[in-house]
């Protein structure tokens, strides 16, 4: 295991901008940093940025949807949710996009999901003033911008903590993951009241305080998957019109029924397919997979149904897309580029700052090809102490209305903060991309940075995941 990772640098390594240049160039990688980071008032990162007709952030950082898997079994907050969101509220970033938080229970993706619902939402509502509360408290009085992601986990739900997975369709790939039958698929009657949930969880979230909704179509949760479905019969499958119908459905009638709401959608943009393990531990991509997920057109340009979906968005109104890649259960280096793995991944298959560079590439050349909508980034953690650099550079050249901070902002949530200011970066807290937040769920304990947040170095569950870490290394000498 240890061999096969040495063929790339420790980002840390390559702590200035000039030190990464020399990297990247030697690996034929492009990704372009800025030298030096400019604090508020003038900087990129300090400029304020509206948000359709009714919203503006007051910064470009915003922090992104991560789920806990720390709510209470009935979908309610607990004292740690309510620590992660104040910490949120108090970073620095102008908006938070509030964790996924599941419509309906059969959707949730663990037994501590938090969920949306007549019972739940004033206490969501309530632990959002209390953020945004946080954030005036701490920044003279400035507005911070929070929404709410709204999710179904589809395939990879785990409601009472074993799978009990819904389908949009067959995927032999995916069916040897997962158990299914065809009793997992869910009819077009079962996606018309799922529709009728979805608009009604917007408008409970709006009348929380929620500034917007996402409906989250990533990371091969259910609506993801409901745009690959070209096989599915019916009014939900087929064409381009079909796969979206769940979308536009759900649009028209929030905007109808709660026209003030801003509404936003998480994107996986491309899709390659599910990558094994290999004996080495290395990731791959089994040769002669046939086509899979969303992204490429009939045509083969492997952006072709991305843009396609992206100028619905902008004709549905929709006012900001977070672009992500993948999925993280079938292949996490595109999603969340690491270089110690979860317990339930692989090796990566090259440089990991190959895949941020093919993650801002992307994301650029989307926000340069839909001016319409506000374009939020993500994939930035492992850039590390470099983060602002390319940050900054990204904002300031057009590539990116707003920088998504994910695992850094559990390590690290200060990090907008001390950037706006002008302050040097706390080398104790930068995320070293040790993945612990995600190999805590994969056991079946809450997410949390265990090896630098110090509330979570003295939980219990950072004893499980060590055990778990090692068995893993021993099986794989």
């Amino acid at each position: 295991m240890a061999a096969s990772r040495r063929r790339f640098p420790q980002v840390k390594k390559l702590g200035t901008p000039s030190a990464m240049r020399a990297h990247l160039a030697d690996q034929g990688i492009d990704l372009p940093l800025d030298d030096e980071v400019q604090a508020a008032p003038g900087g990129p990162l300090a400029q304020p940025l509206a948000i359709g007709s009714h919203l503006e952030t007051e910064n470009r950082f915003m922090i992104l949807p991560m789920e806990g898997w720390d709510g209470t079994t009935d979908g309610m907050p607990t004292p740690d949710l309510r620590r992660r969101w104040l910490r949120f509220g108090g970073s620095g970033a102008g908006m938070v996009w509030c964790e996924a938080t599941a419509v309906t229970s059969a959707g949730r993706a663990n037994p501590n999901q938090l969920m949306i619902n007549a019972r739940t939402a004033e206490s969501l509502g309530e632990l959002r003033s209390e953020m945004v509360a946080e954030h005036a408290r701490r920044f003279d009085g400035s507005r911070l911008v929070a929404g709410l992601q709204l999710t179904h986990s589809g395939r990879w739900s785990r409601p009472e903590g074993e799978p009990a997975p819904r389908i949009a369709y067959r995927q032999p790939q995916l069916d040897e993951r997962v158990p299914v039958s065809d009793s997992s698929l869910m009819s077009d009657a079962e996606l018309d009241e799922l529709v009728d949930t979805y608009v009604q969880a917007g408008a409970l979230a709006a009348d929380a305080g929620f500034d917007f909704v996402d409906i989250k179509h990533c990371h091969g949760y259910l609506l993801h998957e409901l745009l690959s479905a070209r096989a599915r019969p019916g009014r939900y499958g087929g064409s381009f019109e079909g796969r979206t119908t769940f979308l536009r459905s759900v649009v028209e009638q929030l905007v109808a029924l709660r026209p003030e709401l801003t509404i936003a959608v998480r994107l996986s943009a491309l899709d390659p397919g599910p990558f094994q393990e290999g004996a080495d531990g290395v990731g791959y991509l089994p040769p002669d997979q046939p086509r899979f997920g969303f992204g490429p057109d009939d045509s083969g340009d492997p952006l072709g149904e991305t843009h396609e979906f992206l100028q619905l968005c902008t004709e549905l109104g929709i006012a900001m897309v977070c672009v992500s890649m993948g999925s993280p259960y079938y292949n996490p280096h595109l999603t969340r580029p690491a270089y110690h793995p979860a317990l339930d991944g692989y090796l990566p298959p090259r440089d990991p700052l190959a895949d941020v560079a093919h993650h801002i590439e992307t994301t650029a050349a989307l926000t340069q090809a839909h001016p319409e909508l506000v374009i939020v980034g993500s994939g930035y953690s492992y850039l590390q102490e470099l983060l602002p650099n390319a940050a900054q550079y990204q904002v300031r050249t057009g590539g990116v209305g707003l920088v998504g901070l994910g695992r850094m902002a559990l390590s690290y949530p200060n990090m907008p903060a001390d950037v706006l200011a002008g302050r040097e970066l706390d080398q104790r807290l930068i995320c070293r991309t040790f993945s612990d937040c995600t190999t805590g769920p994969r056991i079946g304990t809450a997410s949390g940075c265990f090896p630098l947040d110090e509330h979570y170095k003295k939980s219990e569950a950072r004893v499980d995941i060590a055990a778990a870490k090692k068995a893993k290394r021993a099986r794989l000498g």
